[in-house]
């Protein structure tokens, strides 16, 4: 595929939305990274952008991302005004409210890609870890805590939040169980997959880099 820096470029309307596949949407997101990590990334006229979408959004995908101040997907993906849903919640975790903004993109709006966005040295991940109490915190901390609990370790290793290389692991499987939950938990996005019409991916973000991995 060819490098996407032209489409990148266009505010998104509904007929250059139409003519992106879920391929080319998540091309759009690597190269983007890709620009924000060369420092290359793209000069936008931002009230061009802001004119542009007065009336109407075509977003092409939606990104589920932590609550990280230093996790911004629409700036270390390099994408304008317009062009991302973003849904933002400790640990990246799936409940009906995340489902109902996600089924709004791909199904009403058209969006082409659902992406579960981790990242490292999570503090949601060191928070299920090390068992962190708080009034209506700790019910979100459970999903990951399953996660946590998938992860396989030799018996004298450190399974607490001192250990990072164990956190990200945690992070990398809790990314999994919520792609899991999104196909599992609705079956509208499910059957969108199935389809091919949309894709439904994750990736973790490495916050000393700023590079993204794909899954």
């Amino acid at each position: 595929m060819e490098n996407t820096d032209d489409l990148s470029k266009q505010v998104k309307n509904k007929s250059i939305l139409e003519n992106i596949t879920p391929e080319i949407a998540l091309r759009l997101l690597k190269d983007g990274n890709k620009r924000f990590v060369s420092k290359d990334m793209i000069e936008r006229e931002h009230h061009w952008h802001i004119r542009e979408t007065i009336d109407s959004q075509h977003p092409f995908a939606i990104v589920l991302g932590c609550i990280d101040s230093r996790v911004e997907p629409s700036i270390l993906f390099d994408q304008g005004i317009g062009d991302l849903f973003i849904v933002r919640i400790a640990g990246n975790i799936i409940n009906q409210d995340i489902l109902g903004s996600m089924e709004y993109a791909c199904v009403v709006s058209g969006s082409k890609l659902v992406l579960v966005l981790g990242h490292t040295s999570c503090g949601a991940v060191k928070g299920a870890i090390d068992n962190v109490v708080l009034d209506n915190l700790t019910p979100s901390l459970r999903y990951i805590q399953l996660a946590m609990e998938r992860v396989k370790t030799d018996d004298d290793s450190d399974r607490t939040a001192k250990n990072l290389k164990f956190v990200d692991r945690v992070a990398t499987k809790n990314v999994e169980q919520s792609i899991n939950d999104i196909r599992n938990q609705s079956p509208v996005l499910r059957k969108l997959e199935e389809e091919k019409k949309i894709m439904i991916a994750g990736a973790m973000y490495d916050h000393s880099t700023g590079e993204v991995h794909f899954f």
